[in-house]
């Protein structure tokens, strides 16, 4: 390994930018020689420049432009672009982040060209395989180097499909240490009444292949939301994935329901601080609201993240039982978690991952009782 190691962060994706930020900044802290690939999957300013303003992330090193496409189409583009810059940059490691395309084909480059790599957000599954993503997740946790883990249920599905235990290490969910210093600044006054809110509203986020890429489940989802608006006055931030399909489907302004553009970090997590419900199908906004001790309901059968569930607000439902479980979630209230929050959901998961990553790039053997190892 190199004196003066190089460690090239790839990001694709909105999650990616926020699990990201807290481990750049303690790799920073450490004196760490770093970069980011940002692979352009997220290309709408507000999806994705945004957030490198709201979380302090640096100017990327290279920027792919991909863009939107089929899953088969965006991979492609990504692999030819990725390999170009892992080939110029040389890198020491490359971390990657989440379930996205971005992820899966770095690793993929990576593996072919011989460049350790690391996952953070490792093994954490769904267990059903029509999710573009679990594939990804699969495919990225058997090729990794390095595997962080957010939550200790991810522990037990690595060891289930082999992983070498030398390998894991459990240390929190960085999206947690976004969250904690953004804290301060979460005021949702302001953004409230640039949106022309009422006091009382709820929020949905709507975006998964399976909620929306056929017109039957884009016209089931979008019924329901919209009996849910008749309860509560709704704000939907629309992701540019479905928006034209939810679109077709009715999902457009009214007396109850207010369509906006995609907001930034900070002031998507005070809308959702201030909110008395959220709808979801998103993976990373299940853990924010049981941060915030926000009442969830994640519009799928499944989910990756059960301790969402088990530590937090979050529900699971299905279209149909959306309005009821919607109008229960309004009339019990204000949520609390049941009990202590996820284990090392503590606000310092980015500096563990950074001194993993810093020891192991010098050759360090890691005893099994320090921070991250798997532990049973």
């Amino acid at each position: 390994m190199r004196e003066n190691p190089l460690v090239l962060h790839v990001l694709g994706a909105r999650p990616n930018f926020v699990k990201a930020a807290p481990v750049v900044r303690a790799l920073g802290e450490l004196g760490m020689r770093q970069g980011i690939i940002h692979t352009g999957q997220h290309y709408d300013a507000l999806m994705s420049d945004v957030f490198f303003a709201d979380l302090g992330l640096p100017e990327p090193v290279a920027n792919l432009g991909v863009g939107s496409g089929t899953h088969a189409r965006q991979t492609a583009a990504l692999l030819v672009g990725l390999e170009e810059v892992v080939l110029e940059q040389a890198p020491d490691l490359v971390v990657v982040y989440g379930d996205v395309n971005s992820t899966l084909a770095a690793i993929l480059v990576c593996a072919k060209l011989g460049v350790p790599t690391a996952h953070v957000e490792a093994g954490l599954r769904s267990f059903d395989r029509g999710m573009p993503e679990e594939v990804n997740r699969i495919v990225t946790d058997s090729l990794s180097d390095l595997l962080f883990a957010t939550s200790p249920d991810a522990l037990s599905h690595l060891a289930a499909e082999g992983v070498p235990a030398a390998k894991v290490h459990l240390v929190g969910n960085p999206m947690i240490d976004s969250l904690f210093a953004a804290l301060p600044s979460l005021d949702p006054a302001p953004v409230v009444e640039r949106l022309g809110l009422p006091e009382r509203y709820a929020v949905a986020t709507l975006h998964r292949p399976a909620n929306v890429d056929t017109p039957e489940a884009a016209r089931e989802l979008v019924s329901a939301v919209l009996e849910v608006s008749r309860q509560v006055p709704l704000v939907v931030p629309i992701h540019p994935r479905g928006r034209t399909r939810l679109a077709e489907a009715g999902l457009v302004d009214g007396p109850s329901v207010k369509v906006v553009d995609p907001l930034g970090y900070v002031d998507f997590l005070s809308l959702v601080r201030g909110a008395a419900l959220v709808v979801t199908d998103s993976g990373g906004v299940q853990e924010e609201t049981t941060m915030l001790g926000v009442p969830c309901l994640t519009v799928r059968p499944n989910t990756e993240r059960p301790v969402t569930i088990t530590h937090g607000t979050n529900r699971l439902v299905t279209p149909a039982l959306l309005p009821a479980a919607a109008g229960k979630a309004l009339a019990d209230g204000a949520a609390t978690p049941s009990g202590e929050l996820p284990p090392l959901w503590d606000g310092a998961a980015g500096p563990r991952i950074a001194r993993v990553i810093a020891a192991w790039l010098k050759g360090d053997n890691l005893s099994p009782a320090s921070q991250g190892t798997r532990s049973e």
